[in-house]
Formats: structure tokens, sequence, C-alpha cells
């Protein structure tokens, strides 16, 4: 069938049938098609690191009205203090959150404090790698944000993505409109807007997503997480608090 493959031409010919091949190019079509799964979920997410806060937010779609939308997020809790945002398919998005909950409390049950977020990260990025040279498992379309407060270095943001690369970030994005947040934050952060507190880091992040899609939610349409420096613990807005900071974000502009 390869042989066949192959004659029949066209840029993957047949390269993208197995996760562990290599195309003539350097290329795992696998892994790019993961990253292409993260994009058609039709998600964007975006974090923004603080000076003494890290903010997330992502839009919340409710795909049926006979859904509970209580039920529905794309924003998990990992451990008391670390949140998680993630971006792409719901169902591998779950159960990657159940393992990075599995790894955090590993680590303190065997160490005897809280995993630092980029030990977490560094430790998902490895098992996303793992699925890349390994045929029994598929990789992942989902991208994940990591959330949390260092007692040593301060306001942490990591991200994480199908391929098994992360890395720190001071302002991140992922999802359908990632190059057009990407271009707002370059902008922003290139004006010097970096000294922000707890308040000024939510509403640049909710405003950075309001901006991209060009669209003005209610507070029921994201779903916005905070840690900060006075409150450590990883929580996330209520609608009414969402209100609050649109109307805010409003009078602003």
């Amino acid at each position: 069938t390869d042989s066949v493959c192959i004659v029949r031409g066209g840029s993957s010919a047949g390269y993208d049938r197995h996760i562990t091949i290599f195309s003539p190019e350097g290329k795992l079509y696998q892994v790019e098609y993961a990253f292409k799964a993260v994009k058609a979920a039709g998600f964007t997410s975006i974090g923004i690191q603080g000076t003494d806060s890290v903010c997330i937010v992502t839009e919340k779609k409710v795909p049926d009205k006979l859904l509970d939308a209580s039920t529905v997020t794309h924003m998990f809790s990992i451990s008391p203090r670390i949140g998680c945002v993630t971006t792409g398919m719901i169902a591998d998005a779950r159960s990657q959150v159940d393992r990075a909950r599995y790894e955090a409390a590993e680590f303190r049950y065997k160490y005897g404090y809280d995993i630092p977020v980029s030990c977490l990260a560094n430790r998902m990025a490895d098992l996303n790698q793992l699925y890349t040279q390994e045929a029994r498992m598929r990789p992942l379309g989902v991208t994940l944000m990591f959330v949390g407060i260092d007692e040593e270095f301060g306001p942490q943001l990591y991200q994480c993505d199908p391929a098994g690369s992360f890395a720190g970030w001071k302002a991140c994005c992922a999802g359908p409109k990632e190059q057009e947040a990407k271009n707002f934050l370059e902008k922003k952060l290139a004006r010097g807007e970096t000294a922000l507190n707890t308040e000024d880091t939510i509403q640049m992040t909710v405003s950075a997503l309001q901006s991209v899609l060009s669209a003005d939610f209610k507070g029921t349409e994201i779903e916005v997480g905070v840690v900060s420096a006075d409150q450590p613990i990883f929580r996330q807005l209520s609608p009414d608090e969402i209100e609050e900071v649109l109307t805010n974000i409003a009078q602003r502009d």
C-alpha cells in the first residue's frame, strides 16, 4: 500500500498513515494534524502574566440549548494552587487534566510540597512527546495552559502543545485566532504595558479576547480564571464578576 501511496504523489504521499514515520521533508504529519485539531475546535484562549498575578480566559460555547451550561467548561483546577485552561478537543482535554491531577497529587505525596507549575508543564510535555514516537497512542488534539504562583519565582504561565514542547510565557494564546491574539499582545507588551496589577491583568486578558474575536461578551459567554500573590488559590470568576469586568472595560474604552 505504501508503494501505491508514493506513486500517487501529493505532499503527504502516505506518510500521514503512521504517527511515527518522518516524511522526506522531515515532517510528522499526524502531529501537525493534531495542531489543526486544536484550531478546528473553535475556541480561543488567552493567558497573561502580570506583576503579581496570572489570568487565563477562554470562550464558553454551549453547543446545545438542552445542555446544562454549568457542566460545560474548558477551565479546570489541577491542584488548589494550579489552574489550567484547555484549548482543543474537550474529550482529549479531560483525559489530560485527569493525568495532570494525578501527576500533581503523586508529586505532593512523594516530596511533601506542591508541584511547581514548570515541573507539571514539563511532565505533561514529556507525556505528549511520548505519543509522537509510539504507535500505540495517537497525539492528543489539545493545548494546555497552566497558571500558578511560585513561592520562589512569583506568577507562572506555562503552555504545552501536542508535539511535546513547552515554555514559560509572559502572554500566550491558542486556538483559531492565535495569530491575531499574538499580534495584539505583542503590540500591548511592546508599548511597555507590563507592570500590571491583578485588576489590570484580568482586564487586559478579557479585552484581548474581545478584540481578536471582535465581539462583546456577556458574563456567561467566557470563562476567566485567576491566581494572585494575595490569593494564590486558583479561582474562576462568577458570571456576575465577569460582567463587572466587562462593564469596567467598556467604561475605560
